[in-house]
């Protein structure tokens, strides 16, 4: 016979209504982000560059580029879901703060990261 654990009704009900920490949004200051942008810029800042690691490609432009996806495709770098060993390095040394940063910043810079 197979025992089977009994959560209280209200316990649940909290753990349910609770939202999960990554799913918080974290407001980005496009002042703080202008001052964590070195990284990005050795790529993104190059008009028209073009890079041979890992492959030869195109790199694109973020300025102008939608808040909410610059923190996805961030978030995707550093949980391994999108593959490139550059921005992999650089996305998991970012905290959600510094992500929504840059994002604030590229987001409101149309001109600004190619």
């Amino acid at each position: 016979m197979k025992r089977v654990a009994v959560v209280p009704a209200g316990l649940l009900c909290l753990f349910l209504a609770a939202p999960a920490a990554s799913q918080e949004p974290v407001k980005g200051d496009a002042q703080a982000g202008s001052t964590k942008k070195s990284m990005c810029e050795g790529c993104h800042g190059i008009a028209l560059y073009s890079t041979a690691y890992p492959e030869v490609y195109r790199v694109p432009k973020i300025g102008g580029q939608s808040q909410q996806y610059l923190v996805h495709a961030l978030r995707g770098y550093r949980s391994g879901e999108r593959k490139h060993p550059s921005m992999l390095g650089i996305a998991k040394s970012l905290s959600d703060q510094d992500m929504a940063d840059l994002a604030a910043y590229y987001g409101a810079a149309a001109g600004a990261g190619r």
